[in-house]
């Protein structure tokens, strides 16, 4: 694993072609979101499969979730929230 490099690194290696940065930036709000959960999941030392429970779902969904193969409704990310102790807030600008 010598040649292995972190997430970071990669990341920002990736983002100077044009072509991956703009898929990344239509995705960013997603990205940000489901950041901010696993943290506060982490935070409440909570395991998926415990917060599935909370939330009357399956660990899978919660995996799911957290990879970015799903996309959630505005009602789910409520539901998310309340049971994470967080509140969701909305800007434009």
């Amino acid at each position: 694993r010598k040649n292995a490099i972190s997430f970071d690194k990669f990341l920002e290696r990736e983002l100077k072609d044009p072509e991956f940065k703009k898929g990344y930036d239509d995705l960013e709000l997603e990205f940000q979101i489901i950041d901010l959960m696993i943290r506060r999941r982490k935070e409440k030392k909570l395991t998926q499969k415990q917060l599935a429970e909370t939330l009357g779902a399956k660990q899978p969904l919660i995996s799911q979730f957290e990879q970015g193969n799903f996309n959630p409704s505005i009602k789910f990310l409520k539901k998310l929230a309340k049971a994470l102790d967080a509140k969701i807030t909305i800007s434009i600008s």
